[in-house]
This record gives C-alpha cells, structure tokens and sequence, in this order.
C-alpha cells in the first residue's frame, strides 16, 4: 500500500462548495432519483421519504443523516495478511483495469478469453504497486456467460492473494462471490466461520454503478443488496460522460454525481447501517464532433480534483481517477492521457483507485503492453509524492570538502555509498545512448513492455493455498456449474 501525505490539491473555495451543496439538494428534492427495485423504494418509503413509483424524493438532511453512518476509514482483508489494505485516509490503494471485452496483444487486438484473465491475475500478483487484480479484468468471452463469473472469482482467489472485487451482474452473482469468499476466509473450518470473518471485516470491494443520469437499476441493486447485508464495501458510482449522461457544464455533472452518489450511499446504510461505502466517481466528456467518448482530458481532471476535495467535505473515502485514455494502441497517445489521469489521481489522494493498470481504447480494451507502462507510471508517481527528508546529512557537506572545485562526484565517498538506490530504477524506459541503444534491437517502450510482460509471466510463482480450501472453492464451483445449467 502507498500512503500519500503530500499536500492535497483542492481548487473549490468555500462559496463554490455551497453553491454545489444547493445544487444536489434541488436534484433530490425536486427531480429525485430513480430506483427499480421495489425493495429499495420501500425502505426509502419506510424511512419518510416521499415515493413515486420508483422515483423517490428526499429531505437532503435525511441523505445526510444516512452518509454519517458510513466509517470514514475501513479495512479490508486478503488472504495473505500482508496485503490487505486500508482504505481512506492517506491511504492509495491501487486495482488492475476493468470491465474489458477485448485484449490488446502486440498488434492484435481479439476477444478476451479466460487465460487473458488469468494471466492478468498473474501480472496484477507480480507487481507490488498493485493491490489488487480487480474484479473483470477482461471480460472472458470464451467461458459460458452464466458461469463465467465462478471462473472469475476462482482466479482472483487463487491466483492472486490480494483483495479482490466481487461479481455484481446479478444478485444471484453476488451471492456466489460472498460464498466463495466465505469459503476463502473459513481456514478449512467451513463457510460459517468465513461468514463470521468478512462480515467482521470485509474482503471484497464491489462496484456499483449508477445509470446515469439519475438511475439506480435492478441488476446493481441486486447485488447491492447481497454485499451490503454481508458488510462488504461497495463503490457507489456515477457513469458519467459529459455530454451524454450529464450536462456539458463541469458544475452541473458535479451536481449529478452528488445526487447519485449520496443516494446509493443512503441506500447502503438502510440495508446495513454502517456498511463500508466509498463515494465513487468515474466523469470524463464525450468528443462533442463524433460523440465518442474522450479519457484523460483537462475537464475530467478537474472533476476529479473536485471530487476529492468534496468527497473529504463529506467525510467519505472515494474512489476516482486509473490510467484511462481513448488511444487504440500503447502508443504516445496512451501514455500522455493516463498520465494526465494519473497525476490528478495522486494530487487528489484518491483512496481506491480503479483502472490504474492496463486500460486502453476508452475501457473496450485490456492491453498487455499498456499494462507494462501503467505499472511504470505507478512506480515513478509513488517516489514523487514520497515527501523528501531533507536534514544535514542530506546536505552532503562532506562531498564538497572532498572534491572541491571544477572537478566532479561519480567517485566521491558519498556517492560510492549511494549509487545503487540513490535514485529510481526504471522498470520500462531506456536511459541507454544511441548506439548501445541500436545495438539492442531499437527497441520501442512498447516492445520493450512486451518483453517485460513475457518475463514476468515466466517468472511468475502461485500463492501458496491450503489444499482444504482449494477443494472446498473446486466442489463449490463444480456444483453451481451444475445448477447453472452449464
């Protein structure tokens, strides 16, 4: 885990923070929020808010009433103690790309299928800046799409011994995600043990999006439900993309993104009062002559700054920012729009951050090679915002006496001592001259990224994982193959 104790960038004055604060309040009140789920109109109902259909309409103190009981920091375990994580604070916890349909390898671009993502697991369990293999990595499109999911759980579980993100296409999903946990976390001594360990504290992080503009919809809040009433930490986030599922205006998507935000958190503490929430955000524009949509642009770092600075108003962890871009290779393009993603994201502090490894071609594309340059990115931002120790020693007085004047310090006592780790190792970039740089093949960032990548994977070594509980997650998942249909 990165913890980030450097300054936070914020770029709201008090006057623009009320001005903000008004503007979801008109939304709740005036327009409301749309949830299709009966059961979550209900307990709105219940609870003295005023229902139409499944539009509900709230006191904004209510809402307010309901984020208070959310922790403002929590934790989350994995199986492997050492990396469980923290979350909020100045706490930066980092998770592979999601949600991919397709692979990008090389030149080719293809459907992904279940070795991409196991081989994605392997990459995410390889590099330290990650905390986390996510959840869908890429989608397997090779795996039967009712049970795809078990799959998926069953990777994250074995081939990683990080957290992990849970399944949220349908409650039933859900549900098989929080029994396979269940079984993970029992130690062999069965799943009743393992319900009592996550519910204590939880070990999956699961992201609920919002449809946006002003949608909660059935499938999500499925799953919603299931997490919640386990107590395992759910993101609840606003899709928005300017332009198209909220107004061009950066306030006016702000807006929205607090309406949506604080209801599904509300949500949240009426199934489980004090279930672990982050406040999510994932706002960038579509390209107004096209209407694709655009990542890594100045008006979504703006947003997300202002997300930060408002999540901690709120007194909430948040998740926002990753290594997104719209480019359709790894490419310059890729690079220049992840980092311009990134670096808001560490300015920010962002507590849970999602996308920060291998996200290409506006989120369609999972990338090898551009997983490679995103650990890249990680690596260098985590030494920047390392705040300096500066003391005396520092000072290297004594360097001076020695060399003098005109002449120079590569054989100084004070860099002898220093020279192997006084300054960043890069993992991907080439320092070498022209030549020696010719000699060795030419080689761009991106081939050089895929030589990493294949390294890795050949080096890659398997978590070890009691024999009780990988028999107990295979009989689990042969079973729910069966049920399924499959």
């Amino acid at each position: 885990m990165f913890r980030n104790t450097m300054p936070r960038y914020e770029i709201l004055s008090p006057d623009a923070i009320a001005v903000l604060d008004k503007g979801w309040r008109r939304i709740v009140t005036e327009i409301g929020v749309q949830f299709a789920r009966q059961e979550a109109v209900e307990l709105f109902r219940t609870a003295g808010q005023r229902t139409d259909g499944d539009v509900v309409f709230f006191d904004p103190e209510f809402i307010l009433e309901q984020v208070k009981k959310a922790p403002r920091e929590f934790d989350v375990q994995a199986r492997n103690p050492a990396n469980s994580v923290h979350i909020g604070g100045d706490q930066m916890v980092f998770s592979a790309v999601y949600g991919c349909p397709f692979i990008r390898e090389g030149e080719v671009r293809r459907d992904a299928t279940l070795d991409d993502f196991r081989r994605l697991c392997m990459l995410s369990q390889s590099f330290g800046q990650l905390d986390s293999a996510g959840g869908v990595i890429c989608e397997p499109n090779d795996a039967p799409l009712d049970s795809r999911h078990l799959d998926m759980i069953y990777a994250l579980a074995t081939l990683t011994d990080k957290i992990y993100m849970g399944n949220v296409v349908s409650g039933p999903n859900a549900a098989d995600t929080i029994r396979m946990t269940e079984i993970l976390f029992g130690n062999g001594q069965g799943a009743d043990r393992g319900r009592a360990s996550i519910e204590q504290t939880p070990a999956t992080i699961s992201l609920i999006n919002c449809n946006s503009p002003l949608r909660w919809d059935d499938r999500m809040l499925d799953a919603q439900f299931e997490y919640c009433a386990a107590n395992q930490a759910v993101v609840l986030t606003p899709f928005l993309l300017m332009g198209a599922m909220s107004p061009v205006s950066i306030p006016a998507a702000i807006v929205q993104q607090l309406a949506e935000a604080l209801t599904g958190i509300a949500l949240a503490q009426l199934i489980r009062p004090g279930c672990p929430v982050i406040f999510g955000s994932f706002l960038s524009n579509i390209d107004m002559q096209s209407g694709s949509p655009s990542f890594g642009t100045p008006e979504s770092a703006i947003g997300l700054l202002i997300t930060g600075q408002l999540a901690r108003h709120f007194g909430l962890p948040f998740r926002t920012g990753g290594g997104l871009n719209a480019s359709q290779t790894a490419d310059a393009q890729a690079a220049y729009e992840a980092l311009m993603t990134l670096l808001p994201t560490f300015l920010a502090g962002t507590n849970f951050v999602m996308h920060a490894a291998g996200w290409l071609e506006g989120g369609l594309v999972s990338c090898y090679e551009k997983f490679i340059i995103d650990v890249e990115l990680l690596r260098m931002l985590r030494v920047e915002f390392t705040p300096l120790e500066i003391d005396e020693e520092s000072l290297a007085f004594g360097a001076h006496q020695e060399v003098g004047h005109g002449g120079h310090f590569l054989g100084a006592a004070h860099t002898m001592e220093r020279f192997r780790d006084c300054f960043y190792r890069p993992l991907l970039s080439s320092t070498a001259n022209y030549e020696r740089w010719v000699r060795l093949g030419a080689k761009d960032a991106t081939a050089r990224a895929t030589e990493i990548c294949a390294k890795t994977l050949a080096q890659y070594q398997p978590p070890p994982l009691d024999d009780a509980i990988r028999a107990e997650l295979d009989d689990f998942v042969a079973r729910r193959r069966t049920e399924l249909g499959d």
